[in-house]
């Protein structure tokens, strides 16, 4: 028996050119997933920092100098946001924090074109196509640092893409990768799993008149449903919630391109996705001209199975089309919840793309073209990061006087001093509790969506924040030093202008010190 012949070896024997062209993709998707994340200390999207602190709370739960025991219980099955979240605490076994959150977050955008390319490789179409992907990594979702929902689309995409191969030629590895994908999508974000679901059975279905195979999907879907099982037994109330009332909103579709692209102020992302599209159309057009003379020459078997590539994803995207229509806003402690659907839209219409073309004078071109392209969607994240991160070494100067495991109450007043729609400065001194540990004066966890769940009030050695007023964080102004202080002992604020006249209630309360917009104050050690 002859020895198999390593992954890379076998590629370059089966196409070099296939292999140069991959090489060159990987380089330029590595790029435009990373170098955001290199341009500024701290990432330039809303929600990041509670990922970071999320990630250090599993890193440390057991480490009482973080106090993280005290104040949290874990809920990693009837709350499954916890791959990014499992793959930063990890990594925080030997790098910083921030870093290795940082790690995380890029794996969670680098899965939509790695998913679409698997994809395009199960549908029999290159996987060079997995480029395309871009024109929805870098979304309105992913600057707001729904990552979790971003990944879990990429698994998605890879479902389908691993089923496809399945039916076509059962394998044990196959059959595997099936599984953990589907695993990995439950502890990614519970919300996509029982589309993945649909999507295996729907992609087995569709292309049973070209494999002629169902069986080899069921044993790869037994631990998805015995999770799923669990999970609608032990599910919290948060995640209960109904849909309400249904509608179809045909005014929507003028928001369809402003979910996918429209995160800065001034439209750079939205003209970078325009030229993207612009690209992929002329890409689409130019490889389906190449293409038409394959197609006279298809069986039957290919024929079924072009046809099924076909109307696979235009499916699914017919299906995220009318749940964008129709869903609302907020489903229980899930928000921004429809606008989601039109990146889910995108990523599967791009998965109608025809496949390149074989003839390297044609295939080389149309690659380089999309890398171009691609180039184009990072560096435009990147120069908007690089803002942000001039405005941020304010920030990482003052949280430095801050001790270990603090009390901290924070108000950001100020949202000047980024490129950004939405603040990145809302919830940036959740950095803090990722560095240091100790409590925070809002977090996630009082949502009910979160892996990380607050312990009762009187539960024996729980200590945990008081409740804030509802939107304490996007409206600092509530705060009241008299009702909200006392629990805390250092308070950090963003705000141009002095903010001593908030704290002049409690006059245990003493500035620390004022660097840029942020101030600083404490709770003198003897006064507590």
């Amino acid at each position: 028996m002859r020895p198999r012949l390593p992954f890379f070896e076998r590629a370059w024997r089966r196409s070099p050119l296939d292999f140069a062209l991959g090489v060159a993709a990987l380089a330029v998707a590595a790029y435009a997933v990373i170098a955001p994340f290199l341009a500024s200390r701290y990432p330039a999207m809303t929600d990041f920092p509670f990922h970071a602190a999320g990630a250090a709370t599993l890193r440390h739960y057991r480490d009482p100098s973080y106090h993280f025991q005290e104040q949290f219980h874990l809920r990693p099955v009837a709350v499954p946001y916890l791959s990014m979240y499992a793959v930063g605490a990890a990594l925080m076994l030997f790098l910083p924090p921030v870093t290795a959150a940082k790690i995380a977050g890029a794996l969670m955008i680098a899965l939509v074109p790695a998913g679409l390319a698997v994809l395009f490789h199960g549908l029999k179409k290159s996987p060079l196509l997995g480029l395309l992907g871009f024109g929805v990594a870098w979304c309105d979702l992913t600057h707001w640092g729904f990552l979790n929902s971003m990944g879990a689309l990429g698994l998605f995409a890879a479902a389908i893409g691993f089923t496809a191969r399945l039916v076509d030629r059962p394998t044990r590895g196959r059959q595997l990768a099936l599984a953990t994908t589907l695993v990995a999508l439950y502890f990614t974000h519970i919300f996509r799993f029982p589309f993945a679901l649909a999507a295996v059975i729907g992609t087995a279905v569709v292309m049973y008149p070209a494999t002629g195979r169902l069986r080899p999907v069921v044993v790869p879907m037994l631990p998805a449903l015995a999770l799923l099982a669990l999970w609608l037994r032990i599910r919290p109330a948060a995640l209960t919630s109904g849909v309400g009332p249904l509608g179809v909103h045909l005014e929507r579709f003028r928001e369809l391109f402003a979910a996918v692209s429209g995160a800065f102020v001034d439209g750079s992302d939205r003209l970078a996705a325009s030229v993207f599209f612009l690209v992929v159309g002329a890409v689409a057009i130019l490889s389906a001209a190449a293409g038409r003379h394959r197609a006279r020459l298809l069986g039957r078997r290919s024929l079924a199975w072009s046809v099924g590539a076909l109307i696979i994803p235009a499916s699914c995207s017919l299906v995220f089309l009318m749940l964008f229509l129709m869903l609302p806003m907020w489903i229980g402690a899930w928000w921004y919840v429809y606008p989601r659907e039109s990146v889910s839209l995108a990523l599967l219409l791009l998965g109608l793309a025809p496949d390149l073309p074989r003839s390297p004078a044609l295939r080389v071109p149309l690659t380089a073209a999309l890398g171009l392209a691609v180039l184009g969607v990072g560096r435009t994240v990147v120069r908007n990061y690089a803002v942000f991160d001039a405005s941020t070494a304010d920030f990482a100067a003052i949280i430095e006087q801050i001790p270990r495991a603090p009390r901290l109450l924070y108000l950001v007043f100020d949202h000047e001093g980024s490129t950004r729609i939405a603040s990145p400065f809302m919830h940036l001194p959740a950095y803090v509790q990722a560095e240091k540990g100790g409590w925070l004066s809002f977090h996630f966890a009082i949502f009910g969506a979160s892996p990380l769940q607050y312990r009762a009030r009187g539960e024996p050695g729980a200590v945990v924040p008081p409740p804030m007023p509802s939107r304490f964080e996007w409206e600092p102004s509530t705060f009241e030093a008299g009702k909200h202080a006392p629990f805390f002992d250092w308070f950090l604020v963003r705000r141009v202008d002095s903010p001593d006249a908030l704290f002049r209630i409690d006059p245990a309360i003493e500035r620390v010190d004022h660097v840029g917009t942020w101030w600083l104050y404490r709770r003198r050690p003897a006064s507590r």
